[in-house]
């Protein structure tokens, strides 16, 4: 049963939380940070728990913290170039031509960003700005629940328009090991051919810290679940991330003329991508509620 607040209740408590800072987990989560890290375990802990294995141990760690954690036994942790190319021939046409689209419209948003380079001797002196694309960017793609090749698109593309020559994308393996085609695809409408079949904390540390397989980056950019986001928070300074974002929270306002169709489905797109995700629907309306 979905939960209904009145104002008052919904300023106490939903509208006052901080999942990144201080996360309420669920019990069947807790109880396993309990089991993997011992009793009393903290999501912040057990990310700098993986983190310094990952540091330390290199891909033996990668590969024994997500057999731990996903339940898979990876192979090569890099997928090949060709099985990236070839995910395009195994989804629907019609699916093809969506991210393709979508691939085109954002490219054409970010190429009006402007990106100035510009120089002044007014002030007595030759004064300016010179923008440098950074040389390697790793970007996270999660996918814990559902594939989300939106986030590739929207991750690499920006990147590629600023003109960085190096870009990898790391997410996490399916319960057989493999990549899902779709993000696949994706990668390769967006020419990238360097994936790692890496999530989470694992595909953080070794993007930053980096690994016999892993080249380590100098930026990683893209959204992840509480423990991804907690990651970026502890190696950044070792490495530049673009933001801390946490969980997904939605909020939608609609009144009593919003379809409710459209109003449920808004909210169920951002509820799939986390456990701890969070959609909101502010209404005056009890029937739309």
């Amino acid at each position: 049963m979905i939960k209904q607040y009145s104002v008052k209740d919904a300023q106490r408590t939903i509208l006052r939380r901080d999942a990144a800072l201080e996360p309420a987990i669920p019990a069947g989560l807790q109880a396993s940070l309990n089991r993997l890290f011992g009793p009393g375990a903290t999501p912040e802990g057990a990310v700098g728990h993986i983190l310094r294995d990952v540091r330390l141990g290199g891909d033996a760690a990668l590969r024994d913290w997500t057999l731990k954690i996903d339940g898979v036994q990876l192979g090569a942790l890099q997928v090949e170039p060709a099985e990236i190319a070839a995910a395009v021939s195994r989804l629907p046409g019609d699916l093809v031509t969506a991210l393709e689209a979508a691939a085109g419209r954002i490219r054409a948003f970010h190429v009006r960003q402007p990106l100035p380079n510009w120089t002044t001797t007014d002030l007595g002196g030759v004064l300016g700005q010179r923008v440098t694309p950074i040389a390697r960017v790793g970007a996270y793609v999660p996918g814990g629940t559902a594939p989300l090749p939106s986030s590739l698109l929207m991750s690499v593309i920006p990147a590629q328009v600023a003109g960085v020559p190096e870009i990898v994308v790391a997410t996490p393996p399916g319960k057989d090991g493999r990549v899902s085609d779709v993000i696949l695809a994706a990668a390769a409408i967006c020419g990238i051919d360097t994936v790692y079949t890496l999530g989470g904390v694992m595909a953080v540390g070794a993007l930053a810290f980096g690994s016999a397989s892993v080249r380590r980056v100098d930026k990683i950019v893209g959204a992840g679940g509480l423990f991804t986001t907690l990651a970026k928070r502890q190696v950044y300074g070792i490495v530049g991330i673009d933001g801390l974002y946490g969980p997904t929270e939605t909020v939608v306002v609609a009144d009593e003329t919003a379809d409710p169709v459209w109003v449920a489905a808004d909210m169920l797109a951002q509820a799939e991508h986390d456990v701890l995700a969070t959609a909101i629907l502010f209404t005056p309306s009890q029937a739309l509620a």
